[in-house]
C-alpha cells in the first residue's frame, strides 16, 4: 500500500471560543466500532479492537487528535478506552456526546457512563447530542434538564467546553445558537447543501467552534462518486473537493471523517499537499460543477427551485419536498442517483434525526392546492413522481437502527 505524501504540520484553527486548536480534520467515531449496541469489552472480537486501535494510532500520526464519539454510537467508547490511554491526555481532544434527557440527573448518570467506558476523568468536548427540532431545544433549555447539567459538569471541570450537534432546520439552529450558552456546533454544510449558511454565520458572531458532521456520507456518498462527478471534480477526487471547499469557509474549523479503517484518512491528507492553493482550486472546481447543473437543470430552476416552497410541515401527507427536490437536482445534473437513493429510502425513517416523508404517496389535489405559492408549482408535482420511480428501493434505517 502506498503511504499518502508527507504534509506539513496538520493545520489547525482556533476552534471558537473554546480557544483549542483543532486539526481541521476530526477522527469521527460511528464507523469503526464493533457493533451499534454495548457490549463489554470481552464481547468484542479482537480484530475489531485492533482496527479500532490501528485508526486512533493512524489519526494521530497525522496530527488528528480530536478523537469524537457519542454515547449512542455503541461499542465506540469502550472500544477507544484503551488506546486513549497510550497517549499524553493533553495531546488529545476528545468528545463525546450525550442525547437531551428527562432531567439533568439522568444526562450526568449518561455522562458518567461515558467517562467510565472511555477511561477518562474528563472530556474536552461535551456535545448535546442531537437537538433536532424546537421540542428537542426546548426540552434541553428546561429549567433543572439538560442544559444546566451540562454546563454544572464544565464548572466541575469534567468537560472543558459544552456544545451541541444538530440535525435541526437552520432556524432552530441559529435560535440555539443565540442562547449563548454553547461554545461550539456540530452541523451539516457541504456542496451538495449548504442551507445551514445562517447558522455559520451565527455561529461566527457568538464565536463558537464550527464541526462538520459527515462530509464524506451525508455530503453526498463521496467514497462512491459517480464517474461523471470524478470528472468534473479532477484533479482533486471528489471528497478531496468538498473537503478543500468546506475549509475554504474560515467560519469552519474541523470535518468530521468517519474512517471505518486506517487507510481512509489517505486520501484526506492528500488534500492538504495543495496547501494555500487549496480553497482557489476548490472555488473552480465548484463553479465547474454548478456551471454543468445550470446547463442541465436550466439557469433559472437552479437559481429559484425553492422559491416559495412551504416546509415539510406545512405539506399534506408531510412529505419532504424540499429534500426530494434537492437529491432530485443532484442525481439529475451530476448523477449522483446513488446518494438520492441512500437518503431518500431514509425519508419516513429516520424520525427527527431525517424528518418528512417520501412521494411515494400523495393527495392529487391536495399537495398542488399546498404548492400554489411556489414559483415553479407546475413542474414540482411530476418531479415527485420521478424522483420516487428513479429513488425508491426499500425503507433504510439508520446505521445506528440497522
Amino acid at each position: 500500500m502506498t503511504p499518502p505524501p508527507a504534509i506539513p504540520d496538520m493545520p489547525r484553527r482556533r476552534f471558537g471560543r473554546t480557544g483549542m486548536a483543532m486539526p481541521v480534520f476530526s477522527c469521527g467515531g460511528m464507523r469503526y466500532q464493533h457493533a451499534w449496541q454495548d457490549k463489554a469489552p470481552d464481547d468484542i472480537p479482537a480484530e475489531s479492537q485492533a482496527n479500532v486501535e490501528a485508526c486512533i494510532r493512524k489519526a494521530v500520526s497525522l496530527g488528528i487528535n480530536h478523537i469524537e464519539t457519542a454515547r449512542g454510537y455503541g461499542t465506540s467508547e469502550v472500544q477507544l478506552g484503551p488506546v486513549l490511554r497510550e497517549f499524553p491526555r493533553g495531546d488529545l481532544i476528545v468528545q463525546t456526546k450525550v442525547g437531551p434527557k428527562e432531567t439533568g440527573d439522568e444526562f450526568v448518570r449518561t455522562f458518567d457512563t461515558s467517562l467510565e467506558k472511555l477511561q477518562l476523568d474528563y472530556v474536552d468536548l461535551l456535545g448535546i447530542h442531537g437537538i433536532n427540532n424546537q421540542a428537542l431545544l426546548d426540552q434541553t433549555l428546561r429549567p433543572g434538564g439538560t442544559l444546566e447539567a451540562a454546563l454544572r459538569l464544565k464548572a466541575e471541570g469534567r468537560a472543558r467546553a459544552v456544545g451541541f450537534s444538530t440535525h435541526a432546520p437552520v432556524d432552530v439552529i441559529v435560535r440555539a445558537i443565540e442562547t449563548g450558552a454553547f461554545d461550539y456546533v456540530n452541523l451539516h454544510w457541504y456542496f451538495v447543501n449548504e442551507s445551514n449558511t445562517p447558522a455559520l454565520a451565527a455561529a461566527h458572531r457568538h464565536d463558537l467552534g464550527v464541526f462538520i458532521i459527515s462530509p464524506n456520507d451525508k455530503g453526498g456518498k463521496l467514497y462512491e462518486a459517480p464517474e461523471k462527478l470524478k470528472a468534473l471534480c479532477h484533479p482533486l477526487t471528489p471528497m478531496q473537493f468538498n473537503d478543500l471547499y468546506c475549509l475554504a469557509r474560515p467560519e469552519i474549523h474541523t470535518l468530521s471523517l468517519g474512517a471505518a479503517r486506517p487507510s481512509d484518512f489517505d486520501e484526506h491528507a492528500e488534500a492538504l499537499v495543495h496547501g494555500d492553493d487549496g480553497p482557489k482550486l476548490a472555488g473552480e472546481i465548484a463553479e465547474r460543477l454548478r456551471h454543468e447543473m445550470k446547463r442541465v437543470l436550466g439557469e433559472e430552476w437552479f437559481a429559484h427551485w425553492d422559491d416559495g416552497l412551504p416546509d415539510w410541515t406545512e405539506l399534506p401527507g408531510e412529505i419532504n419536498v424540499w429534500e426530494i427536490i434537492r437529491l432530485w437536482n443532484y442525481a439529475t445534473a451530476l448523477d449522483m442517483e446513488a446518494f438520492a437513493k441512500l437518503r431518500y429510502n431514509l425519508l419516513g425513517q429516520g424520525d427527527h434525526w431525517f424528518p418528512g416523508k417520501n412521494a411515494g404517496a400523495w393527495d392529487e389535489s391536495a399537495l398542488p392546492r399546498a404548492l400554489a405559492g411556489c414559483r415553479f408549482a407546475d413542474r414540482i408535482p411530476d418531479i415527485l413522481r420521478d424522483a420516487h420511480r428513479r429513488f425508491f428501493e426499500a425503507p433504510k434505517k439508520r446505521l445506528s437502527e440497522s
